[in-house]
């Protein structure tokens, strides 16, 4: 088949190692750790680290990550997403006159899961030692860098917003770290963090110990106490990664998997259901209408009820049964429809991957959400802290409710491919809500469309916004764009493609790897 799409650049193709993720000097710390001998988990925690370095618009040290992790024959999830305080709660936010979490400050702020993430990896994976695999970002953040086209962008455009909403002394060292003397720091200014590499350091010399029961741990808490914030050191110290079963879907044959709620993977799944018994042809409105009716319908549901597992009353099982597909794939019509959540009483979320010359492979991600996050760096540490809590509701009968230690929805999500049991590969899409969207479009594009792993990825995006509005990139076929509209879509094209995902895929050969990095940032594949 002649595909319309002309790709931006050719997939790679990789003998024995690879790393693909969204900055190059991020990349070649992963192969760095390759080359002395980690392994493709060593080398996806030091490219998750040096992503905090070089990419701190994206995500930071106090983030949360995921982590599907294909190893010695087998696939394995990490779920290293924090909960909320135990001293928070929904009058105490109510009573100081919020009527949905902010964005910003101490309200949405989780315990931050990413050093402990890393350090359970490579404890249970890895070839190496935490402080190893941490020296590549530790070096780039002593010796500085130089800032890139795209991390430069939003450096910008975050501080536009920042400067103008955070307003404080508890946010001063925020723009003491990210801005030089109040001016945004932009694409080809030199940036380095002897803080960051000095709590790098701490957390690799002792296992992310010191993140959460030692010296980083006492300088969060006293942040807290000093700003009248809700972390204390029992929040800390008690807190756990959780190794997880992954969930999956059969699609066309091809096994595809996704970390369990309170993540919203599940979302892909349920829309990919769907779309399962029908056959598809590349550039057709059937197949653009069917794929944005199928993304309304799962979201309308795990936007109600994904949360912690442990505060789910939606089986998410049934989520992605037969017993659902029958029920909600008739509300797939011929025109664009506003679908509301099913009555469950009634019925039965910065992004790698690599891989390494055993065939071991990595899908992983992390964030701080919504850009830097919080806004709220501690002092003397170069940690940014997320504001994950911002997905909590402050609704007493929503199922994702604010609640003392809980975990909210997650909007970030790795996945992983397989067929006949056996791996064909990571994949991922970043991007807030765009995610399970993007995981959608670029599997259709490989599995339906028989697109290789680059062009799967060039190819015009859509983005279901809310209601009937959705975005389209400006190079989507202008005769699609105008069919979308006559079925009822309410279509915006956006001319910058930064709000579509950035994405990587790295598949499995007889001889080594087939790869693809997202063109709509500074992506780079480093391989051997």
């Amino acid at each position: 088949m002649n595909n319309p799409y002309r790709t931006r650049k050719q997939s790679v193709y990789a003998k024995t190692g690879v790393v693909a993720t969204s900055e190059e000097l991020a990349s070649k710390a992963g192969l760095e750790i390759l080359k002395i001998g980690g392994n493709a988990l060593d080398a996806a925690v030091a490219t998750a680290a040096a992503l905090t370095v070089v990419e701190p618009t994206s995500n930071g040290i106090g983030s949360d990550c995921f982590a599907l992790v294909y190893f010695n024959n087998q696939l394995h999830g990490l779920n290293s997403s924090g909960y909320s305080s135990k001293n928070i709660s929904i009058k105490k936010v109510r009573d100081m006159g919020y009527t949905k979490i902010p964005a910003n400050g101490l309200i949405p702020i989780t315990i931050p899961g990413t050093p402990k993430g890393w350090a359970a990896l490579i404890n249970k994976f890895g070839n190496l030692t935490l402080l190893e695999v941490l020296s590549p970002a530790i070096k780039l953040a002593e010796e500085g860098f130089i800032i890139g086209d795209t991390v430069g962008y939003y450096f910008e455009r975050a501080m536009e917003v920042y400067q103008k909403r955070n307003i404080g002394d508890e946010y001063n060292q925020f723009f003491k770290v990210f801005t030089k003397n109040g001016v945004s720091y932009k694409a080809g200014d030199f940036f380095k963090s002897q803080d960051h590499a000095d709590t790098l350091r701490s957390i690799g010399e002792t296992n992310s110990d010191s993140f959460y029961k030692g010296e980083l741990a006492n300088k969060i808490v006293n942040f807290m106490e000093k700003y009248d914030g809700y972390i204390d050191k029992s929040d800390l110290s008690e807190y756990e990664v959780e190794f997880v079963k992954p969930i999956s879907i059969n699609y066309k044959s091809y096994d595809i998997y996704e970390i369990p709620p309170n993540g919203q993977g599940i979302t892909a799944l349920m829309a990919l259901n769907l779309l399962k018994d029908e056959s598809f042809e590349l550039g057709s409105i059937n197949t653009y209408h069917k794929q944005i009716e199928a993304l309304k319908i799962a979201f309308s549901d795990t936007l109600k009820y994904v949360t912690d597992p442990l505060f789910m009353k939606m089986n998410k099982d049934y989520l992605i049964s037969n017993e659902y597909i029958k029920l909600r794939k008739k509300d797939i019509g011929d025109a664009a429809k506003l679908h509301q959540p099913i009555d469950y009483q009634k019925s039965g979320t910065v992004y790698l991957a690599t891989a390494d010359k055993d065939g071991n492979m990595v899908s992983f991600i992390q964030s701080n959400y919504m850009g830097f996050g919080s806004g709220i760096m501690i002092d003397g540490t170069g940690i940014a802290m997320q504001n994950r809590g911002y997905t909590f509701s402050l609704e007493e009968d929503h199922h994702n409710k604010l609640m003392p230690r809980k975990r909210t929805y997650h909007t970030i999500i790795p996945g992983f491919m397989m067929k006949d049991n056996l791996p064909i590969g990571p994949f991922g899409v970043m991007g807030g809500f765009m995610q399970p969207q993007g995981h959608l479009q670029v599997l259709m594009n490989m599995i339906d469309f028989k697109m290789d792993p680059q062009t799967a990825l060039d190819a015009p995006r859509f983005r279901w916004d809310k209601a009937l509005n959705v975005a389209v990139e400006k190079s989507l076929d202008s005769k699609i764009i105008k069919q979308l509209k006559q079925l009822g879509h309410q279509i915006n094209i956006e001319e910058q493609s930064g709000g579509f995902g950035r994405g990587q895929i790295i598949l499995k050969e007889k001889d080594g790897y087939k790869v693809g990095t997202e063109t709509r940032c500074d992506g780079f594949i480093a391989h051997y």
